[in-house]
């Protein structure tokens, strides 16, 4: 619209009232803007960020001093099964997506302790691998310790 031939082909128009339509309602500033308000253009990148920015654990390697009390502790599990008695294990559970994993606690009466499977099993059916174990703690350590 740089010179006056331009601004006058639409003389016409300019000053026309709006169209409204007959068959569908007259949508609110708030409707129409809520027709744009669904689009996403990177849909699940919130989702990857959110994953990358998950934080993970190393798993703490023990040494032989810990390893034999843990090994102590469960003989004596094995022995007295029958007690059903309370422990509480904290172990390392490897995380499915990124390397690293948590450290979980878990506490419960031990059912039976399965040596080729290399498990300790609960009362409730929670399996956990003897050498995903970090520690076992229960009041019928006291004595051992």
């Amino acid at each position: 619209m740089n010179n006056k031939s331009d601004e006058r082909k639409y003389d016409k128009i300019i000053n026309l009232p709006h169209h409204q339509s007959k068959k569908r309602k007259h949508m609110s500033m708030t409707e129409r803007a809520a027709q744009f308000g669904a689009f996403r253009a990177l849909t699940g990148y919130e989702d990857e960020i959110a994953e990358t920015a998950r934080c993970t654990d190393g798993k703490i390697e023990l040494d032989e001093y810990a390893k034999e009390e843990i090994n102590a502790k469960l003989l004596y599990i094995n022995d007295h099964i029958d007690d059903e008695q309370e422990i509480t294990v904290k172990y390392f559970v490897p995380d499915e997506r990124k390397s690293g994993g948590a450290y979980v606690i878990k506490t419960g009466i031990v059912k039976k302790i399965r040596e080729h499977e290399k498990q300790l099993v609960f009362m409730d059916g929670t399996a956990i691998l003897l050498e995903a174990i970090f520690s076992i703690e229960g009041k019928q350590f006291i004595e051992i310790e």
